[in-house]
């Protein structure tokens, strides 16, 4: 018996070397091998042959040495740096686990960072306890040899306590400041009398008067009635509370008003947690700027190269995760403040951070009433107002119109968020906008200094990664179907055309000039759109 079992797995040995081996002498763009992506640190890369799925485990640098690694790699690192990229690159390749300290993300790590090696420059490697240095000392290490060795010194004990700590929630956090106007709201919230109203043949639920408001800030307060109102005035700017019609910020008299933790949305905002938040709000440039830096630190660390897959299961999972603490920060915020160009790379790196955040919650969009629940239930609370995927597109981005096969504006006439719409509607930002799924563009995150250039470079990835398709003998263009989706945003079939152009590289635009010269008929039809998830 032990004989057989000895040769079949033998005769398993050679038939999955075969298999490897054949695997190796094919080429991907054949149409018969496809290979998922490992740049995400997956422990394992999938084959596809037609009718069979063959997994192939690889080992990692430490299992091929046979070392039981005990010790840890860590290394300080900033978004957007290509030198933190390249160390990246090189511990995911040699599969070796890595704690990633993003000083973007965890501020009161710098000062660490500067009392350790002396300079606040990044990346900045740590084996265990000891500094070994930049991606300079990594590519020394790398070319003599010795990774060997210090891979060796990591087996025996386990990590001293003098190595550089796993950044932490709430411990690396930066300390928040109570707004000023907090106590007299929380005395407010106790002593107003907050209740169920009849109002214009609506019941209205959980509302108060401003009348007593001001009667309640004069007690709280001991001023008078003008300096009282003003101070309502003020919280109604903050967004404590709003109109519940959204009539006006405040007025006194015979007006009612909601505190925002009683809102009838509230509930469905996922960057809501039990409580509004009561900090000082912070200046929304710092936050626009913090939430982009964030994000790009989730990408580097959790997407591919090109952006096209992302690892949900590890992000769910990470400290980095923690953007949703900066999300929370956005419920009070002032967005008027910002400029046209802030405001607009926030709402893209918000849509695109919030599709992500959806994926993980609630899952990729297949399904009729999974779209549903995507793109128009799940919520932040931004600016005091709630914001869905479908808002930020449709009601902000491009300007209050109406979504594919829907007949309805996402903002009624009066509806305060349509004073953060751009002046004009860009037809870029459709390309700027990741769902979650295989069709859709690359995921990115903008700056605010960058976005319009950003926008055109979106777009020519797009179109020259196969959004748009040739067959000359028919005359036909294939395009996106996200162009019919939105086509009043392009113009007429020869517009878009015409517009395409800019986007795609020497060999396309060649082909769809050569269509244009003649001015005969191009016929435009639309690519199938793929839901399946970009993982």
């Amino acid at each position: 018996m032990p004989s057989i079992g000895k040769y079949i797995s033998d005769r398993s040995s050679s038939f999955s070397a075969a298999i490897v081996r054949r695997l190796s002498s094919w080429k991907e763009d054949n149409g018969d091998l496809v290979v998922k992506n490992d740049s995400l640190n997956l422990e394992v890369t999938e084959f596809h042959i037609p009718g069979v799925k063959v997994i192939v485990k690889l080992k990692s640098e430490a299992e091929r040495l046979g070392l039981d690694l005990k010790g840890r790699i860590s290394f300080f690192t900033r978004s957007n740096c290509r030198d933190c990229t390249a160390v990246r690159h090189f511990f995911r390749e040699k599969g070796l686990i890595y704690v990633e300290i993003n000083i973007d993300m965890f501020p009161k790590r710098e000062k660490e960072l500067i009392e350790r090696t002396g300079s606040s420059q990044v990346p900045q490697i740590f084996f265990n306890e000891k500094w070994y240095g930049g991606l300079t000392a990594l590519n020394e290490l790398r070319n003599s040899g010795e990774m060997e060795v210090k891979l060796r010194e990591m087996v025996g004990e386990r990590c001293p306590e003098g190595a550089p700590p796993i950044p932490v929630y709430g411990v690396d956090d930066e300390e928040e400041e109570d707004d000023v106007l907090l106590e007299t709201v929380r005395a407010l919230r106790k002593t107003l009398p907050i209740q169920d109203r009849l109002i214009k043949m609506k019941m209205v639920k959980n509302c108060f008067s401003g009348v007593d408001l001001v009667e309640g800030i004069m007690d709280h307060l001991d001023r008078g009635r003008k300096k009282s109102v003003i101070t309502a005035k003020l919280m109604a700017q903050k967004h404590f509370f709003h109109h519940v019609f959204g009539e006006n910020e405040f007025e006194e008299g015979n007006h009612f008003y909601r505190f925002l933790e009683h809102e009838p949305f509230i509930m469905g905002c996922f960057n809501y947690r039990s409580s509004t938040n009561d900090s000082e709000p912070k200046p929304a440039s710092f936050l626009a700027d913090r939430l982009s830096k964030l994000m790009f630190a989730i990408l580097e660390a959790y997407a591919s190269d090109d952006r096209l897959h992302v690892n949900y299961s590890g992000i769910d999972r990470s400290e980095e995760f923690r953007y949703l603490n900066v999300a929370r920060d956005l419920q009070r915020v002032n967005m008027k403040l910002l400029s046209p160009s802030e405001r607009l790379a926030l709402f893209l790196n918000l849509h695109n951070a919030m599709a992500i955040h959806a994926v993980i919650s609630i899952g990729h969009p297949e399904g009729v009433l999974d779209k549903r629940a995507f793109f128009n239930e799940f919520l932040y609370l931004v600016g005091g107002y709630p914001y869905s995927l479908n808002i930020i597109l449709n009601g902000t981005l491009r300007r209050n119109r109406t979504s594919p096969y829907s007949f309805f504006r996402p903002f009624s006439k009066g509806d305060r968020r349509l004073e953060l719409a751009p002046h004009k509607l860009n037809p870029l930002i459709h390309f700027g906008l990741c769902n979650g799924t295989r069709s859709s563009p690359a995921v990115r995150f903008f700056t605010a200094d960058g976005v319009e250039s950003e926008l055109r470079c979106s777009a020519k990835e797009y179109f020259q990664r196969g959004a748009i398709q040739f067959n000359m003998e028919k005359r036909t263009v294939y395009l996106t179907r996200i162009i019919k989706w939105y086509n009043e945003d392009f113009g007429t079939e020869k517009d878009i055309l015409k517009w395409v152009m800019k986007y795609l590289d020497s060999t396309q635009s060649g082909l769809l000039a050569h269509l244009l010269a003649d001015d005969g008929h191009i016929n435009i039809m639309y690519q199938d759109y793929d839901w399946s998830g970009n993982l």
